[in-house]
């Protein structure tokens, strides 16, 4: 089975796929929808949603203002406010995207410097 990061030209999205592309759980998703007006999803004929890939970029921009950079969910609605007056969201997500990448090679080079410095390791 493939994930949804194995397919790159997608431009839809299950919130199943952009819960495990972002790592957040689904209620999470849904409260930010409430909180976020630029956020909504469309919804299919089975009533699930579906996001865009620009809908994506924009979760993935508001975790890292929230998570990253500590806004509050006020500031960070002042800030996407700020972009957008600017005509600068998707560059700013694009910042999410990139810090969010950067995290997931840091733990992954955490993960194999942990694996190469095991104590058990059998020597070459």
């Amino acid at each position: 089975m493939t994930s949804p990061k194995d397919d790159p030209v997608r431009e839809f999205f299950s919130i199943g796929d952009v819960c495990e592309l972002t790592e957040l759980k689904p209620h999470v998703l849904r409260y930010w929808e409430s909180q976020f007006k630029i956020l909504s999803p469309a919804k299919n004929r089975s009533g699930n949603r579906v996001y865009s890939r620009r809908e994506v970029e924009f979760v993935l921009l508001v975790k890292h203002l929230l998570y990253t950079e500590k806004y509050t969910l006020d500031g960070a609605r002042q800030k996407i406010d700020e972009h957008r007056k600017g005509g600068g969201v998707r560059p700013a997500a694009r910042v999410g995207l990139d810090s969010e990448t950067v995290q997931l090679l840091e733990q992954d080079l955490k993960a194999i410097l942990a694996i190469l410095e095991a104590p058990d390791r059998p020597e070459r």
